[in-house]
């Protein structure tokens, strides 16, 4: 990802195809020591495409994907309730558990 960021970042910048130099330079100002394997795979698969083109393909790809819905988030809520009951009253049962035990001491922290 950071290679594709890198990538359009030099798009930005007024190179209309940017070669792995300048991918590299971009990368190493923030710190970043790039992989050739990886800078070369997307070098390649960018090289002679519009990025606006592929931005544009990439937003219809991504608005075919499902986002979920309600019907799985509720069913998720509604196992999850008796859990957390179930957490709420052990951890009610060990807090009086623990101020008896305070008690028995005899003697309090300030005394």
């Amino acid at each position: 990802m950071r290679y594709v960021a890198a990538y359009l970042l030099a798009v930005l910048g007024g190179k209309a195809s940017p070669a792995a130099a300048d991918v590299e330079k971009i990368l190493s100002s923030v710190g970043i020591e790039a992989d050739s394997e990886k800078l070369k795979k997307v070098i390649s698969e960018l090289n002679g495409k519009s990025v606006e083109e592929l931005i544009a393909q990439g937003r219809e790809k991504l608005s075919s994907m499902p986002v979920g819905g309600a019907a799985p988030v509720a069913a998720v809520a509604a196992a999850a309730a008796p859990a957390a009951e179930e957490k709420k009253e052990e951890k009610e049962t060990k807090k009086e558990e623990s101020e008896s035990d305070d008690e028995d001491m005899g003697f309090g922290l300030f005394d």
